[in-house]
């Protein structure tokens, strides 16, 4: 037999073993050239020419793919590699030598991947217009998808896998060379520490464990109030430091511990349920501690960024509140140069004008900022509540006005503060806050208030007559608003048309079609890169669980010439995959809730059904993994008599 019908030979008898193998590189490849077609997309070009941001979004996240992917295939390449080992040792027996078995699994790989590659391609192109679709729904961006073949995306997948099956190869020719030939018979019995007995070190470092998480989510609460709020890089760095090494003891020894005390309570009488699942568990993830620590953190942050970022989008409506108009000017000129061009084609508008001054105040009484740090005196924007509908302000009283989740120092219910005019200082109490806003945040982002004054009109023209003229922006806010909202977007052509985009004037609709298409594309791409975490992962787990049955397979033998039913195994295998595959998603669920609540309210208003929707959709398509490995253990089970 020549070395090309051997190869063929042993794809054919061993192609049940590399099915899932092919499904990882299929996988891999398809995400990867989809994602990397979107970039050389001509419509996703010419709306991301404008903002070097979303250029240079799609370029770091096609990196941060390609190491994803290249850890993945890496890794289930180790796993498939020893599950040949006692192959690789009978090939020796019979005279061949590692060379040359090098060369026939080199031989069998290149098939496989590079049809694997060719098939993922062309997955790849025909899923293009279908992610391109849901890129355009969720950035809100008006175009029609096509389906076109980008040769450059082309010739950027074809390196970068042929790169990655060199050190595949790499890989393959050190194990190859390493082992013995009775360390390959003895690879796959060896792959897992068996440990029998829980030490007081194990113990130790299993409340250790938990301890320091706990101490990570407590500090996440405090991070942004309290002493953490003054060191906050050195407050995120040990909150990191802290769950990553707890979550790492916690799989080490935690895991253990707590199945021991469960074990000690039933006076280790367990039920063959709890042999298959708990027993097994106690012993498992001790030696898979780094792996299950790396998908535990990895999903974390793919849970929180996913979340933050639908947080922003969902958050979008609310944050053109900021511009209470449709369209805003500082200038009178160019306001009236569009009330002008809105009336020759006949679109009714209605337009507010508020004289706005700059003035000094000291507001050291009515911050509730209990740590200081920031400065007494500020520079406010101040409103006559003449013209402010519904408000009416005492002489000795001022309102504030504008977004409370704009403010960056939480303000206190009341309070005296003392207006500087350049002849006198004028006291005063604080009456409240009103949510809307008056004025755009282009008058009021001098100060980490951010919200407008309204004051008395009396008091409002001695202010106006003893001004500091060094501190003032522009004397009027202009806003126009257009009646019939469904014209909005021809005004807001015309209003683009006069070039008024490029000045200081805003159009809200321009505001809110950019931040969705911002925000809805660092969703879209770290969605896509949480995706491919999350079946990577949960291919690699899966991929651990077959391994791990093949080893048990004779204990299974064993129960079933006891006289347990397949019934009953199964049972014990459930219960032992919802610990496999719900501990590391459990402790990511947490993680990632913690992290997401520290500091949510930086990225929009909404925190609950962006944050559940996120982690319910995860959820379910991590459980079809562990619904994959149920299914395994059952075919296992089925053949172990």
């Amino acid at each position: 037999m020549n070395i090309n019908q051997l190869i063929f030979r042993n794809l054919k008898k061993n192609i049940k073993n590399y099915y899932l193998y092919v499904f990882a590189l299929i996988f891999s490849v398809t995400l990867y050239f989809a994602f990397v077609t979107l970039q050389y997309d001509p419509v996703i070009i010419k709306e991301t020419a404008s903002s070097s941001k979303g250029v240079a979004g799609f370029k770091a996240a096609s990196v941060l793919l390609v190491a994803i992917v290249a850890v993945f295939l890496l890794y289930a390449n180790i796993l498939f590699i020893k599950r040949r080992s006692k192959e690789i040792g009978l090939f020796q027996l019979i005279g061949m030598t590692k060379n040359k078995i090098f060369r026939l699994l080199s031989a069998e790989n290149a098939i496989l991947y590079f049809s694997s590659l060719a098939i993922g391609i062309f997955i790849g192109f025909s899923a293009s217009k279908f992610i391109i679709m849901i890129l355009f729904k969720i950035t809100g961006i008006n175009a029609i998808a096509t389906l076109h073949f980008s040769t450059k995306a082309l010739f950027q997948t074809v390196p970068v896998f042929v790169v990655i099956y060199l050190f595949i190869m790499l890989m393959n020719y050190l194990f190859i060379k390493k082992q013995t030939i009775l360390s390959l018979f003895r690879v796959l019995s060896s792959t897992e520490v068996k440990i029998k007995k829980l030490s007081k070190r194990d113990a130790f470092i299993g409340v250790l464990g938990i301890a320091l998480i706990i101490i990570g989510y407590y500090v996440s609460t405090e991070m942004f109030s309290g002493k953490f709020a003054k060191e906050l890089a050195s407050t995120m760095l040990f909150i990191l430091g802290s769950v990553i090494i707890g979550t790492y003891l916690f799989y080490k020894g935690s895991v253990s511990f707590i199945f021991h005390l469960i074990r000690k309570k039933k006076n280790g009488y367990l039920n063959i349920n709890e042999v298959l699942s708990l027993s097994s568990i106690m012993f498992r993830m001790k030696s898979n501690a780094l792996l299950l620590t790396v998908i535990t953190t990895v999903s974390a942050l793919a849970i929180g960024f996913l979340s933050l970022s639908y947080i922003s989008y969902c958050s979008v409506d609310n944050s053109v509140q900021d511009y209470p108009a449709d369209f805003t000017f500082k200038n009178v000129k160019d306001a009236n140069e569009l009330k002008t061009s809105f009336k020759k084609k006949q679109i009714a508008f209605s337009e507010t004008k508020i004289n706005v001054l700059q003035v000094e105040a000291n507001v050291k009484d009515i911050l509730d900022n209990q740590d200081g740090g920031n400065s007494d005196t500020m520079v406010l924007a101040v409103v006559s509540d003449k013209d402010v509908k519904g408000v009416d302000v005492s002489s000795d009283e001022t309102v504030f006005s504008g977004p409370s989740n704009d403010v960056d120092i939480p303000l206190k219910e009341g309070g005296k503060m003392k207006w500087k005019t350049q002849n006198k200082t004028i006291s005063q109490t604080l009456k409240g806050l009103q949510e809307e806003s008056i004025i755009s945040i282009d008058f009021t982002a001098l100060n980490d208030i951010k919200l407008a004054a309204i004051v008395d009109d009396t008091v409002f023209h001695h202010m106006k007559q003893h001004l500091n003229p060094d501190i003032q922006i522009k004397p009027y806010y202009i806003g126009i608003d257009i009646q019939d909202q469904k014209e909005i977007q021809k005004a807001n052509h015309i209003f683009k048309q006069l070039g008024f985009h490029k000045t200081d004037a805003i159009s809200r609709y321009e505001i809110n079609k950019f931040a969705k298409q911002y925000f809805g594309m660092l969703m879209f791409i770290v969605g896509f890169l949480g995706l491919t975490f999350l079946i990577t992962s949960g291919c690699i787990l899966y991929f651990k669980q077959m391994d791990e049955s093949e080893d048990e397979k004779p204990n299974y033998t064993i129960l079933r010439k006891l006289g347990f039913s397949q019934r009953d195994l199964l049972r014990g295998i459930q219960a032992k995959q919802l610990f496999n595959f719900g501990i590391p998603l459990g402790i990511g669920l947490l993680h990632g809730y913690f992290a997401v609540k520290s500091g949510w309210f930086y990225f929009g208003t909404e925190l609950w059904t962006p944050m559940f929707i996120v982690m319910g959709l995860y959820t379910a398509l991590y459980s079809i993994f562990g619904l994959l490995s149920v299914l395994y253990y059952k075919k296992v089970i089925q053949d172990a008599l």
